[in-house]
C-alpha cells in the first residue's frame, strides 16, 4: 500500500511539473492523452489494483479516482484559460481599420454563350415557337437512325461521335429532339431545341468537342420553302438587330430534302468584303431545309399530308461572327478579359 501511495504522489508531482510548462491549448490535449489515455500511468495503477489485497482495494481505488479527477479538473481549467487567451490574441490581430476604403465585390454575369442562347430563344418564342429539350446522352436511334442516318450511311462519318456503347452516345446535334417531339405532339408543331452537343473532333480554333446548338422546326399542312425563307430573314434581322439580306445555297443533310446553307450579308462590312467574311460579303450562319419524308414517317406523321422545315445553328459560331472572335476555344478558357466585355 505504501509503494502505491508513493507512485500516486510521483505521478501527481510529475503531472504538475509538466502542466506548468504548457503554453498552448493543443499542448493541453497532448497532456490529457498522456495522463488519462489508454497508455497512461493511471491505467497501470488500475492493473495493480487487481493484484492488491481485497481489503486494500477500496482505499487504493479511491486514491486513483481522486487523482484522475484532480488531473481532469486542472487540465480543463488550464484549457479554458489558454483558449480565452488565444482567442483574444487572434481577435486583436484581426482588427479592422474602418478608415480603409472598402473592397469592391464584383457580381457574376452570364457567359456570352448563355447570353446568345437566351437572346435567340427569346426571339423565336416571340415568333411563335415553343421550347423542347432533349437528353445529352441519347440512343443511336434518335440521334441518327430516325433522322435518316442508316447504320451504314456515309453521312455518319460527317460527325465523329462519342459512343458510350453500341446503342448509346453523346448527342452530336440537338436534332435528336425532332422525332421525340413528333411522337409526342400532333401538327401543327413549331419548336426550338437549344442545348449542348458533343463531337469527337480535334480541338482547334474552328472546332471543339463541346459546343452549343439551337435547332428549330415547323411542321404543318402546306409548309413550304417560302415559310422557311421568311422565318430565316426575320430571325436573323432580329438577332443582328438590323435588317439583313439572306442568301440560300444548295447543300446536303440526311434529315432534310432539299437542303441548303443560309448566309447573311456580313454585319461588319455590309457586304463590301472584309476579313470577317473572308472578303466574300457573306457570312454562313446555319444549315436548313425541308424535313425529309423519312424523318416525318419515323415520327408518326404522314408526309403525304404534312410538310415541314428545319434549321440548326451553332451558338458559338454566331457570337464569333457577330463580335469578330477568331477562336472557339476562347469560350471555354474563362479568360476574364474576354468575358468582361459581355457584362
Amino acid at each position: 500500500m505504501g509503494s502505491t501511495s508513493l507512485k500516486i504522489a510521483e505521478i501527481r508531482s510529475q503531472f504538475f511539473m509538466e502542466l506548468e510548462k504548457v503554453c498552448y491549448a493543443k499542448d493541453v490535449e497532448a497532456l490529457k492523452i498522456r495522463y488519462l489515455g489508454k497508455k497512461s500511468p493511471l491505467r497501470g495503477l488500475m492493473q495493480e489494483l487487481k493484484e492488491c489485497k481485497e481489503e486494500e482495494r477500496p482505499q487504493f481505488g479511491k486514491m486513483i479516482n481522486d487523482l484522475k479527477e484532480e488531473i481532469f479538473h486542472h487540465l480543463d481549467h488550464v484549457l479554458q484559460r489558454l483558449l480565452f487567451s488565444e482567442e483574444n490574441s487572434k481577435v486583436s490581430q484581426e482588427k479592422i481599420d474602418i478608415t480603409l476604403p472598402g473592397r469592391k465585390r464584383f457580381l457574376g454575369h452570364m457567359h456570352p454563350v448563355t447570353l446568345m442562347l437566351k437572346k435567340a430563344t427569346d426571339i423565336l418564342i416571340h415568333m411563335g415557337f415553343s421550347v423542347q429539350l432533349g437528353p445529352d446522352v441519347d440512343s443511336d436511334y434518335y440521334n441518327f437512325e430516325a433522322l435518316n442516318f442508316p447504320f451504314d450511311h456515309p453521312a455518319r462519318e460527317m460527325q465523329d461521335t462519342f459512343y458510350l456503347n453500341t446503342e448509346t452516345l453523346l448527342r452530336t446535334h440537338t436534332s435528336n429532339v425532332q422525332v421525340r417531339t413528333m411522337e409526342k405532339y400532333k401538327p401543327p408543331i413549331r419548336v426550338i431545341a437549344p442545348g449542348r452537343c458533343f463531337r469527337n473532333e480535334t480541338i482547334s480554333s474552328r472546332s471543339h468537342i463541346l459546343f452549343h446548338q439551337l435547332e428549330g422546326f415547323y411542321i404543318d399542312k402546306e409548309v413550304s420553302f417560302a415559310d422557311l425563307f421568311a422565318t430565316m430573314e426575320e430571325f436573323w434581322s432580329r438577332l443582328f438587330e438590323k435588317k439583313v439580306k439572306t442568301r440560300f445555297r444548295p447543300s446536303y443533310f440526311p434529315f432534310v430534302e432539299p437542303g441548303l446553307e443560309v448566309d447573311v450579308h456580313c454585319t461588319s462590312c455590309n457586304g463590301g468584303g472584309c476579313k470577317l467574311c473572308k472578303y466574300s460579303g457573306w457570312l454562313e450562319v446555319c444549315g436548313a431545309g425541308m424535313i425529309h419524308p423519312e424523318v416525318l414517317q419515323a415520327g408518326g406523321i404522314d408526309p403525304e399530308i404534312y410538310s415541314g422545315y428545319a434549321w440548326g445553328m451553332g451558338i458559338e459560331r454566331q457570337i464569333m461572327l457577330l463580335y469578330g472572335i477568331d477562336d472557339i476555344r476562347k469560350f471555354t478558357e474563362n479568360d476574364i478579359r474576354l468575358l468582361s466585355q459581355f457584362y
